[in-house]
């Protein structure tokens, strides 16, 4: 088990219903896989250094989370293909 940080970003246009539902989605497969979510930072609306498919804005959310490296990658794809997941990125803390 590894220690990320995951930074991701939701769109603008989503729903504050929708991206909370998002959020927990995203923690509780963390939690489902064998992982733990040590915490979550809510950094809120912010501009992006450029548009992504014509949007200026999201919603950023960060999360420290421990988890099976294995795993990381079938997470980035579910990310991926999730609708209002503008961007992610995971990024391996040393221990």
């Amino acid at each position: 088990m590894n220690k990320y940080e995951l930074l991701y970003i939701i769109a603008q246009d989503v729903e504050e219903e929708k991206r909370e539902e998002l959020i927990k989605k995203f923690a509780s497969y963390v939690e489902s896989k064998g992982g733990s979510v040590e915490g979550i930072d809510k950094w809120g609306m912010k501009k992006l250094a450029y548009p992504i498919d014509f949007k200026k804005e999201g919603f950023y959310v960060l999360m420290n989370i421990t988890l099976n490296p294995l795993e990381v990658d079938a997470m980035a794809k579910l990310m991926n293909i999730t609708e209002g997941i503008v961007r992610q990125l995971f990024v391996r803390k040393d221990a």
